[in-house]
């Protein structure tokens, strides 16, 4: 079998839009809208919201992540970490770097409780 490309492996696995030319994203400004309500959604519905900013991966840019006092979570991908802070800022909620502080323990005593209802 011949060796391919790594960019040509890299296109076979790329999502493709649609043949009318606008795919099922949205655009940058209709994203960081669509991100920004949603997680003023779960601030609003939620008490004690407090995000946290998680670092790129090699697969997954940053992201930022919503938990509540209850230990339910949301999370979004963000363009880089300082527009997660910037996000964060602007919905008034308390924010963490996830290198520094870790994850809250009621989030993951949430998951448990998650898995074991299931």
């Amino acid at each position: 079998m011949p060796r391919q490309s790594r960019s040509s492996l890299a296109r076979f696995f790329q999502r493709r839009s649609s043949s009318s030319g606008t795919g099922s994203r949205p655009g940058g400004n209709d994203a960081r809208r669509q991100t920004v309500a949603h997680l003023g959604e779960f601030i609003g519905s939620r008490v004690g919201v407090e995000a946290y900013v998680e670092p790129p991966t090699t697969d997954i840019p940053s992201t930022i992540l919503l938990v509540a006092t209850t230990g339910e979570w949301t999370r979004r991908r963000v363009p880089d970490e300082r527009t997660a802070f910037d996000i964060a800022n602007q919905l008034g909620v308390p924010v963490y770097n996830v290198r520094f502080t870790g994850y809250p323990q009621r989030m993951r005593d949430w998951n448990s409780a998650q898995r074991r209802s299931r």
